[in-house]
């Protein structure tokens, strides 16, 4: 073999982040998983942006208004995500085959239920929950209705590439799944303008865009597993379900109830953010947007840390925590702090990119200021949430997102909107909206620096490392 082809083939295959400096191995990971994120970001993105564009601003509000929907029925996908990424980072840490393509083909195996499931109760409550969020009737309430349905109907590809690219981010390959990630995004970018531009299929376009694009990076994700039984094993054997598959429900259900609740949070401000009008609601969705590449840091090297502690402590190299997080957090906030410059300078051109409507931008890039020192906490929030994660305490992180998105953010809201009545805004200042978010990210990190000093995770070290 060439020493080229010897260097591809290490530079696509899975790394052990329980050797060489952490700095490196955290970076290693959180840079191609940066990318990858920034990437996926474009699905919605591109779909905004050309729907605004095409079609106007009243499909801008229909896209962002499906999202809190969509968000609430991925809880079970975000769970099964984070419980096998915890236990193939530990297995592969720890060197153990056997549990390793158990774990994998059972995780496979739950998605193909997970998809059914996600598939039926989607496609039935999409009519009911846009009516409960106050849904303007005509084409926003039926662009909402076309975007859910498509994107819930063909679930299995966006189910399956959550999962299997999970796997391969668990044992240290990001790359693999970075380069399918920017062949879908690039495909998606031209089947957009493909479907509405020039088909005319309006939001309905954008979401069959999205759907197929997705399904094409499971099927290279899952070539890509297939060509590495170096590593494990795909057996008929090894899909029959498993205790390893309850396990990977136990690690992940309280990352799906912090989605869950997380969206049933975001149900409530929606409703609040639809009674502002269609200016406020599409406005909150270009924020949103562009919120999205502003948080992409923070959860790329919350990811990394979870992968990089789940893989030292399959290999009980518990001396390696510290040094690690502490490296991996200061990596995160400042990448953050350079996205969020970047955000700052260019946010009018970045809104522009949105709508041909000035008071739309100038509102978006008023919402984008009052977020922008919440971005530096999420940085703090991310990196601890991911080390606890690792080390198989799911339980603390949820109970803080709880916390925050229901005790906290969702009051904090509707108060400072009554509060804020006058007869020029009878129904409070929309500023509620990312004021509460702000009050809400601060407070959680503050909530987490607690609970990581107080050292619960510490104790799940025995109880979910391999023995």
């Amino acid at each position: 073999m060439s020493s080229v082809s010897q260097s591809l083939k290490t530079f696509f295959s899975p790394k052990d982040m329980s050797v060489g400096s952490p700095a490196v191995r955290i970076a290693e990971f959180a840079i191609p998983m940066l990318i990858g994120n920034i990437a996926q970001q474009l699905y919605n993105t591109v779909d905004t942006i050309v729907v605004g564009k095409y079609v106007g601003d009243g499909a801008i509000a229909a896209v962002g208004g499906a999202g809190p929907v969509l968000n609430l029925m991925f809880a079970l996908l975000i769970g099964l995500s984070t419980g096998v990424g915890i236990l193939v980072s530990q297995y592969f840490g720890a060197n153990d085959r056997e549990n390793l393509s158990t774990t994998i083909c059972n995780a496979i195996t739950l998605s193909a239920i997970g998809s059914v499931i996600i598939m039926i109760i989607g496609s039935l409550i999409t009519t009911p929950f846009l009516k409960i969020l106050d849904t303007p009737e005509g084409d926003i309430f039926r662009w909402s209705s076309d975007y859910l349905t498509v994107c819930f109907l063909g679930i299995i590809g966006t189910f399956y590439y959550n999962i299997l690219s999970g796997i391969l981010r668990g044992m240290g390959d990001s790359v693999s799944a970075l380069g399918f990630l920017l062949i879908s995004a690039t495909l998606n970018i031209g089947l957009d303008l493909l479907f509405v531009a020039v088909f005319g299929l309006e939001v309905f376009g954008v979401a069959l865009a999205t759907v197929i694009s997705q399904a094409i990076s499971a099927i290279c994700c899952y070539i890509k597993m297939l060509h590495m039984r170096e590593v494990f094993d795909i057996k008929p054997k090894y899909f029959k379900l498993t205790g390893l598959a309850v396990q990977t429900l136990r690690l992940g259900i309280p990352s799906g109830l912090t989605q869950a609740i997380f969206s049933f949070a975001m149900l409530a401000v929606q409703r609040l953010t639809n009674s502002f009008g269609d200016a406020v609601m599409a406005a909150n969705v270009v924020v949103m947007r562009v919120d999205g590449f502003a948080m992409m840091p923070n959860f790329s090297f919350g990811q990394a840390m979870t992968m990089y502690t789940g893989q030292n402590v399959g290999a009980k190299k518990y001396d390696r925590l510290k040094p690690g997080t502490v490296q991996g957090t200061a990596m995160a906030v400042g990448t953050s702090a350079f996205f969020l410059a970047l955000i700052l300078i260019f946010g009018h051109q970045l809104m522009w990119l949105f709508t041909d409507t000035a008071e739309l931008v100038e509102m978006s890039y008023g919402m984008m200021c009052i977020l922008a020192a919440g971005y530096l906490a999420m940085g703090v929030t991310q990196s601890l949430a991911g080390v606890m994660r690792g080390a198989g305490d799911t339980m603390t992180p949820m109970w803080i997102s709880l916390l925050t998105t229901i005790v906290l953010r969702v009051p904090i809201a509707y108060g400072i909107a009554f509060l804020t009545r006058s007869p020029e805004l009878p129904l409070g200042n929309y500023r509620c909206i990312p004021i509460s978010l702000l009050i809400s990210w601060i407070i959680g990190t503050l909530l987490h620096l607690i609970a990581f000093k107080a050292g619960k995770w510490r104790k799940n070290l025995t109880e979910y490392g391999v023995k």
